[in-house]
């Protein structure tokens, strides 16, 4: 029984590496019958409008059925059969056009209804939703269209077709949204602050589609979320130590400011950026110690050494 199954695994995995390295390597010969075969832009984009329309669905929740490899092959072929390398006009352009449509209509007419006027952790959850569908989209529409960016988008030095779809995404998502979902994302930080306990996996979630957005550069990271936050933290610990000052002792504010470092150690370890914690731990310690460094000494002197009566001449 065990062998049967490991045959069986073995031969699933075979089948998948013979399509994909049979799609790598198909290019139909230039003869005479392939330049009378070369589908005709009205012909072929149906059947791919069909193909992305089935992946929507999908990736949404709206349809079980699973493409076939046959059908995988047909819709990689479909985009060959319109893109061949001849003296005549192809529809490289036409199709990277309809590609880049595909994702826009997609945003416009379900994503950004499903955010709008959602707000705090309830936004970012709807968020990270529709971010991983998106991405199953993106992973198997970019299949199909795989012939452009092997041929087509490096010869136009364009970005490639996952890029395209990420930079849309945060074109439109994000240049509507991003202040929603950055102060969101700040709220929910200072509320765990606070002592509340929140979904660190969604923050997660959020939190690396800055990164996605670049393609593991931080730009968008930086400029979109951290740079707020840094600032938003300089504040509420600001806000924080000028009460502490008053109402604590020397020895329970120096216990209250080592608790702060550790909690921020901990949350750039659990959800933030790894370039965020030397920021976080910086801002703090200034706030918390270097701003009331002379009356956090002057607290301890008191506190080691109280004035008394009998010393009062």
């Amino acid at each position: 029984m065990a062998m049967t199954m490991a045959i069986g695994r073995f031969a699933s995995i075979s089948l998948w590496f013979l399509i994909l390295f049979a799609i790598h390597s198909y290019q139909p010969s230039m003869a005479h019958e392939d330049i009378e075969k070369r589908l005709k832009f009205e012909q072929g984009w149906p059947v791919l409008q069909e193909a992305a329309a089935k992946t929507i669905r999908i990736a949404d929740g709206a349809d079980d059925q699973r493409f076939t490899s046959q059908e995988y092959m047909f819709y990689y072929s479909t985009v060959y059969d319109m893109c061949k390398p001849m003296q005549e006009k192809d529809h490289c352009q036409e199709l990277y056009d309809q590609y880049k449509k595909i994702f826009e209509d997609y945003i416009t007419c379900k994503v950004l209804p499903s955010l709008r006027g959602m707000e705090g952790e309830i936004l970012l959850r709807e968020l990270a939703r529709r971010w991983s569908n998106y991405q199953v989209i993106t992973r198997w529409v970019s299949r199909f269209f795989n012939y452009l960016n092997r041929y087509f988008l490096p010869i136009r030095k364009l970005p490639s077709l996952k890029e395209t779809s990420f930079i849309i995404f945060y074109d439109l998502v994000y240049g509507e949204m991003n202040d929603q979902v950055r102060d969101a994302l700040i709220t929910v930080i200072n509320r765990e602050r606070n002592g509340e306990q929140i979904d660190q996996a969604v923050m997660k979630n959020i939190l690396a589609i800055y990164v996605e957005f670049g393609m593991d550069s931080m730009k968008y990271y930086n400029k979109d979320f951290e740079e707020a936050m840094v600032q938003d933290t300089s504040a509420f610990y600001s806000e924080k130590a000028s009460s502490w000052i008053k109402s604590e002792s020397y020895e329970n504010y120096m216990l209250k400011a080592k608790d702060c470092l550790i909690n921020e150690r901990e949350r750039a370890h659990s959800y933030l950026q790894s370039s965020s914690l030397k920021k976080l731990l910086e801002v703090v310690e200034h706030e918390l110690l270097s701003v009331y460094a002379s009356d956090l000494q002057e607290k301890k002197q008191l506190e080691e050494f109280p004035l008394t009566d009998t010393m009062i001449p």
